[in-house]
């Protein structure tokens, strides 16, 4: 999969020689192109609710930058802030209310919840043409089954950084290191879709010689949430390495990819922080236009 060379960036260098994928750039493009086409469109009323509960500062953090984003973008933000104390039912009421409201487009619910309650009935009341996070079973299920739906914003986050930095995908070996599904599992649907043509290896904790299962791929995607996980020994000369993982230690926030290690062998490779994680909200505000699509509230393109 390759895009127009037109709309590539200008590729930045690592000092190892790798070209960095600039997530922060790419992010604040794609909220660029949202607000024309948005104005072009007449300017609708696009809404995207958050969900926060309690005061977790990163999420709160993180919210903040979601708001002034979609500001940015030309869309509506809406905010629910309950307290630490918020029973199971009413953080529940909280997402019925938005999803029965017609204004509101795209809903998302800030992960994780405050211990003592479940997520999983609270993703369950978001419907899914409004799950802009794409982390419901219903949306799950259309990504599956390859029917029009949203799908989770990491892991299509990385698909546009592909796209728009021209990684060839057809006939390449992709290995997706984790399997959860927020990243691992829809990543790998993604990556082996008709069209992008990867033949994917999801990789785990139980991967016998790992190093050498990541050493075959042309796309080397690490999601695992273990801190410096992947080493130059698990690089091929030339491989696009993706950090998606997230990990708290001692020396701060650190990604699955020792990146000054890494960036001499790989061909490209995404910085942490300002790789994959601004890419994540620039597809919840995409998703988000697509949701308002989906409900008719947008004209189709």
């Amino acid at each position: 999969m390759t895009d127009d060379t037109s709309n590539r960036p200008a590729p930045e260098h690592s000092q190892g020689g790798a070209v960095l994928m600039n997530g922060n750039r790419l992010r604040d493009e794609i909220v660029a192109e949202l607000a024309v086409e948005i104005e072009a469109l007449g300017n609708p009323d696009v809404c995207l609710a958050t969900v926060l509960v309690g005061d977790d500062k990163p999420s709160r953090l993180y919210v903040n930058m979601k708001q002034k984003k979609a500001a940015q973008a030309g869309m509506q933000s809406r905010h629910v802030a309950l307290g630490d104390d918020a029973t199971q039912a009413q953080v529940e009421a909280a997402v019925s209310e938005l999803a029965d409201d017609p204004t509101v487009h795209g809903i998302l619910v800030q992960l994780p919840l405050p211990d003592g309650l479940d997520p999983e009935p609270v993703l369950d009341l978001v419907p899914p043409e409004k799950d802009v996070d794409g982390l419901t079973e219903r949306s799950m299920g259309r990504l599956i089954r390859g029917r029009p739906g949203l799908v989770p914003c990491t892991p299509l986050g990385v698909m546009r950084l592909i796209e728009r930095y021209g990684i060839e995908t057809s006939g390449k070996r992709a290995v997706v290191i984790g399997r959860s599904t927020l990243v691992g599992l829809p990543l790998a649907l993604l990556l082996a879709r008709k069209g992008v043509d990867c033949t994917v290896t999801l990789a785990h904790s139980r991967t016998a010689d790992m190093a050498a299962v990541c050493r075959e791929a042309d796309i080397l995607v690490g999601a695992a949430g273990m801190a410096k996980l992947i080493t130059a020994e698990h690089v091929k000369p030339g491989a696009a390495v993706f950090d998606v993982g997230v990990s708290r230690t001692a020396d701060g926030i650190q990604g699955d990819v020792d990146f000054e290690a890494v960036q001499a062998i790989a061909g490209s490779i995404t910085p942490m922080p300002g790789g994959t994680g601004p890419m994540t909200i620039a597809c919840l505000l995409q998703n988000t236009l697509e949701a308002a699509r989906l409900q008719g509230a947008v004209a189709a393109t």
